[in-house]
């Protein structure tokens, strides 16, 4: 069969993953380095016979998708650090709401508006805590092109089946690095439609009350069934409610819903972990240099190798555990100040073994930067 390839950058690979996700509404403002994601939808998702509008800002983007998912759409909007900060309070009422949609955030340095140009991985944190509150939040991150478009059907997949919003976490080196993309056919990768209520119209509809299964399906608002949504705790019914037993069972469902099901949620790739000595653990671009650095020592003869995580939230500690149990020490590359480096001590059983990798000037961390790393951390006799 002919494969579709194409030469794109990842940001444009993210459109071609949403469109072919089922994407039918995107609200955005433009901000560097995401730009690129709402010029190409602002063409091809009309085309489509989706809704592309430009909002204001970036509060009110994210409140437009929300408002489109629940009247029944997929929906993604994009942006970058600053945005990604004004979203904020609006992402924690999809959390509370239960309201599936993707939100892209095409990494800078920052703080502030810091490195508009630059590439950095400062957001892992702000992505898993940036709404006030206890909540589960899904994060995940690809480092090349064809990645991304597979983790970008896959951030739809996600927020559908556990109704809830999910971040698609990039940078600007993924988004702006043109390579080869080879597209799947229709069918080729499962793509999960919006899980409809089954009871009638005139019938009792409970917008909150999961199945046995724990998915919770929708009716759409302004459709056969009126419900109450609303960011204040509530019941089944959607009203607010304060009582003691309804707030517990809300806030440990949000969390138990993601948390519980950490196994199916987490994507990782994997490189010579099996034998590893000296085991690499990155995400996003900083992975491509990890696995340069991985693939020429091994050719050399020496241990050297990858786990590349794809989900950063929930944080899969267990496996992490599991696969840098036999390693004599274990170094995390990443473009922060260590953000994954805690998550990594704490899941490990000897974090006096764990290093860190890092640049944070704004440049790409490059090969000679993590060997110069790894050179120190076997300086020290670990």
């Amino acid at each position: 069969m002919k494969k579709d390839i194409v030469f794109v950058q990842g940001n444009e690979a993210c459109v071609r993953g949403a469109l072919y996700a089922g994407l039918d509404f995107f609200a955005g403002y433009p901000i560097t380095p995401s730009t690129e994601i709402a010029e190409l939808l602002s063409e091809h998702l009309p085309a489509k016979k989706g809704k592309f509008i430009q909002m204001e800002d970036e509060i009110s983007s994210m409140c437009a998708i929300i408002g489109a998912s629940l009247t029944g759409k997929k929906v993604m909007t994009a942006t970058s650090g600053p945005g990604f900060s004004l979203k904020q309070e609006a992402l924690g009422f999809a959390v509370m709401t239960e309201t599936p949609c993707v939100i892209v955030d095409v990494q800078r340095g920052g703080p502030s508006t810091g490195l508009p140009t630059s590439g950095s991985q400062g957001d892992v944190m702000q992505a898993r805590w940036g709404i006030h509150g206890d909540h589960a939040i899904i994060v995940l991150t690809a480092s090349n092109g064809q990645d991304v478009f597979a983790m970008t059907v896959e951030a739809f997949n996600l927020a559908e089946i556990f109704r809830t919003p999910v971040i698609l976490l990039l940078d600007e080196v993924v988004g702006h690095t043109r390579e080869r993309l080879v597209e799947p056919k229709a069918g080729e990768i499962n793509v999960v439609e919006r899980l409809r209520t089954s009871v009638p119209e005139g019938t009792d509809y409970h917008p909150y009350l999961p199945r046995e299964d724990g998915r919770l399906p929708m009716s759409d608002f302004g459709g056969t069934h009126r419900h109450n949504i609303t960011g204040l705790a509530h019941d089944m019914w959607g009203f607010p409610s304060n009582k003691p037993d309804v707030v517990y069972g809300l806030m440990h469902h949000l969390v138990d819903k993601i948390e519980t099901h950490v196994n199916e949620i987490t994507r990782i790739k994997e490189f010579f972990v099996e034998d590893a000595e000296c085991l690499l653990v990155s995400y996003g671009s900083a992975a491509r240099t990890a696995l340069h650095i991985v693939k020429n020592r091994r050719a050399r003869g020496e241990k050297l190798g990858l786990l590349e995580l794809q989900t950063l939230w929930p944080f899969p500690a267990r496996l992490v555990r599991e696969r840098c149990s036999s390693a004599n020490h274990i170094i995390v590359v990443e473009m922060n100040m260590g953000q994954i480096l805690g998550e990594v001590k704490k899941a490990v059983e000897n974090p006096e073994r764990v290093f860190l990798a890092n640049k944070i000037d704004g440049g790409f961390i490059t090969p000679t930067d993590v060997l110069n790393f790894i050179r120190i951390t076997q300086g020290k006799g670990v």
